[in-house]
């Protein structure tokens, strides 16, 4: 694989929850609309929920109508893209680069965002880390 972050099945079946499970090590999808981070306006970092990787800060994030949280770029180098013929659709699958958990699916289509890119997240797959926006930054 030759991802930072490695692990056995097992040892991931032991970490996630079966939910987690599901959609960060077998490419499921959390229903639209019910995940934590689909309305949150909290600042701060949002991490892959594996294994912590920085992936996203909330400032790129928008909302966008489709039922997931979605963030119009990623941190620099934290993505893995994977083409994904399947469902009938041709889509670019994201999945966190240090240890190959599945994210969501990127689309073309962000209209009025900077890059134009709609990154379509499960909340499930991201643990939010909060940040002061008035503290001082080091």
């Amino acid at each position: 694989m030759g991802y930072d972050v490695e692990k056995t099945d097992a040892e991931w079946r032991e970490q996630l929850s079966p939910d987690e499970y599901a959609v960060l090590r077998k490419a499921g999808t959390e229903r639209a609309f019910t995940g934590k981070y689909t309305d949150t306006e909290t600042t701060g970092i949002y991490r892959c929920k594996a294994c912590q990787a920085k992936l996203f800060e909330s400032d790129t994030k928008f909302h966008s109508g489709c039922g997931w949280p979605s963030f119009y770029q990623p941190i620099s180098d934290t993505i893995e893209y994977i083409e994904d013929n399947t469902h009938g659709m041709k889509r670019v699958e994201v999945r966190c680069a240090s240890c190959g958990s599945h994210l969501g699916h990127v689309f073309p289509d962000g209209y009025g965002t900077p890059t134009g890119d709609r990154y379509c997240i499960n909340s499930i797959s991201l643990t939010l880390e909060p940040v002061d926006p008035c503290a001082p930054q080091a």
